[in-house]
């Protein structure tokens, strides 16, 4: 038994010419789907990075319980099962989350690994005099400095890339290639080979460019992670970087075929092509991930799945299914047994004849929007609470995505006692930090109809049968995971959701969301004049909401917003707001 995941990262599955895109150049996926089962409703769990692949490890949703983590000593890894029953896992990749503290704990589950340096802002080449980059955003400051350090680090190590053959990308996929040379005609092995790309920041050969007319090659491969403002002239630019990058993607795709069919491994080798999660270029006026609504750009991602003896090549499946369900499919593929939290199933029945996985997949970031989907119906559940109060994480590995927790973090900590998965150990109970969770109520619920309605563009009313019905399956699911019983008044998941408490909800939460709805406002103001809005009804201020509303049906430019504060709430209020507002809308 062998297996082969060849991952990817933010690939987006409506850029990709096997799902139907006619923009981008992507002969190798199409090959790729000739062999393959491929999978239309393939959903994130946890977002974004790490969390994606706590699940890859684990098989059990994440961001129920903590955001950016490590594995947890607790955790059941399934690269470490596998190597526990004398099955040889080999990691390959360049995806440089592995070597930070919020990361640190996965790659030693593998029997063996190598990593290529200098992706994003890893620092690989050590260079005293520094570029200087120029980075402004209303962004928290340690998030501004974090930023303009992987900038900084990124323009120097690309400084030691001038040829193709000296790419992240092209050096992982040949790491891969001679492990699959090397072990071929071996059995009991499985390789995860993990690309960064077609990650930010866009770094492509000039050759790629050239295939879709890229003239601009002034542009540093880091797309902002905001709303598409009306004066963005380099929306364009930044798409057809990105398209260029996923042909080179589609070409290193190419070269594991091709040692696919080299070594006639279709017939004894499972291959699994897979991604963490989408990204936004533009769609839905934003940019990126994190910070707006998990939108299918983001959420529904693709899935090829090759199982030997089973797959039948060039055929599609519906069946919904998520990255939980992974872990589980490669331990059995190899004959082992789940382990008992896991919560993933095995694609198998689905990959047979489309057999029902699971009924509703569950995916988000931990205290933002719970988002179920059904296949048919995906809807976002809003907290119905602003801020970070009675809001926590649960772990025994107190890191960020780069950092330790600090002691100031940590003077408030509890111990708790643990959860079914935790196997009997108490883990601390921290208070949340999080700038995307202060602010999770800004989007207000969501519920749309992904089969008539892939993009997302005409939200539904919430107050349906069918609102009741994924709110129902939530509640249980959120049951099912054990999940801290403080998410359940944050989004009142009560235990007797009715279509009455739908209806309460829709006349008195995110009234702000509802009333910005219909204002024609640009992105540089909404997300601000939501965050003012939302102030405004926490202090119960109907008189001044209603000057807000006057005041911007007459006008509507960032400006005129923060001038609306400064003149008619009170000072003591000005720095939160400037704050919130600087946040939302990007500004200084």
């Amino acid at each position: 038994m062998k297996a082969i995941m060849l991952m990817f990262d933010s690939l987006n599955k409506h850029m990709l010419s096997a799902y139907g895109c006619e923009d981008t150049i992507t002969p190798n996926f199409d090959r790729l789907r000739q062999h393959a089962t491929t999978f239309n409703n393939f959903y994130v769990g946890s977002m974004p990075c790490m969390p994606a692949r706590r699940e890859l490890h684990t098989g059990r949703y994440n961001f129920l319980h903590r955001s950016w983590s490590p594995l947890e000593p607790f955790d059941d890894s399934m690269p470490e099962i596998l190597k526990k029953n004398g099955i040889h896992t080999h990691l390959v990749s360049d995806h440089k989350h592995y070597w930070r503290d919020g990361g640190a704990t996965y790659h030693p589950r593998f029997s063996s690994y190598e990593f290529v340096r200098g992706q994003e802002g890893d620092n690989w080449k050590g260079v005293v005099n520094k570029p200087v980059i120029n980075y402004e955003s209303g962004e928290p400051d340690e998030i501004k400095q974090r930023r303009i350090l992987s900038r900084t680090q990124h323009q120097i190590n690309v400084n030691y890339m001038k040829e193709e053959s000296d790419h992240h990308l092209y050096k992982t996929i040949g790491l891969g290639l001679e492990f699959i040379e090397t072990n071929h005609a071996d059995d009991n092995w499985f390789l995860q080979l993990e690309c960064f790309d077609p990650h930010e920041p866009f770094f492509v050969p000039e050759k790629y460019l050239k295939m879709y007319g890229v003239e601009d090659t002034e542009f540093d491969g880091f797309p902002p992670y905001y709303f598409v403002t009306e004066d963005d002239s380099r929306k364009e630019t930044i798409q057809k970087y990105y398209k260029a990058l996923l042909t080179m993607v589609d070409e290193h795709v190419g070269k594991v075929l091709d040692h696919m069919d080299q070594f006639d491994l279709w017939k004894d080798t499972l291959l699994i092509v897979n991604t963490d999660h989408g990204f936004l270029l533009g769609e839905h006026d934003w940019w990126g991930k994190n910070i707006m609504p998990l939108y299918n750009e983001i959420a529904n991602t693709p899935f090829f799945i090759a199982y030997p003896g089973v797959t039948q090549g060039g055929d599609t499946r519906d069946a919904l299914a998520q990255t939980i369900d992974i872990p589980a499919t490669i331990l059995e593929y190899f004959g082992l047994s789940l382990p008992a939290d896991m919560q993933g199933k095995s694609l198998l029945p689905a990959v047979k004849d489309d057999s029902k996985i699971r009924d509703h997949a569950l995916f988000g970031y931990h205290g933002c929007h719970i988002n179920i989907t059904d296949g048919e119906h995906v809807y976002m559940r809003s907290p119905l609470v602003q801020g970070l109060n009675d809001l926590y994480e649960y772990t025994l590995m107190p890191t960020r995505i780069n950092r330790r927790f600090t002691p100031a973090e940590l003077k408030d900590v509890e111990m708790h006692p643990g959860f079914r998965f935790t196997k009997g150990c108490p883990v601390l109970k921290v208070p949340t930090e999080s700038v995307m969770a202060k602010n999770g109520d800004r989007f207000g619920h969501r519920l749309y109809n992904v089969q008539r309605d892939p993009k997302q563009l005409d939200r539904l009313a919430d107050t349906s049968d069918i609102t009741l019905g994924l709110l129902t399956a939530m509640r249980d699911m959120l049951l099912d995971s054990d999940a801290p019983q403080e998410l359940y008044p944050r989004y009142g998941l009560t235990a007797d959701l009715s279509a009455a408490q739908l209806e309460s909800e829709t006349a008195n939460h995110s009234s702000a969301v509802t009333v910005l709805d219909h204002l024609a406002l640009p992105h540089s103001t909404q997300y601000g004049a939501l965050a003012v809005l939302s102030f405004l009804e926490s202090e119960d201020d109907s008189a001044t909401i209603d000057s807000l509303m006057s005041h911007l049906s007459k006008d509507t430019s960032a400006q005129g917003l923060l001038a609306f504060v400064s003149q008619n709430i009170d000072k003591q209020f000005h720095p939160m707001l400037f704050y919130r507002i600087a946040l939302e809308m990007r500004v200084n």
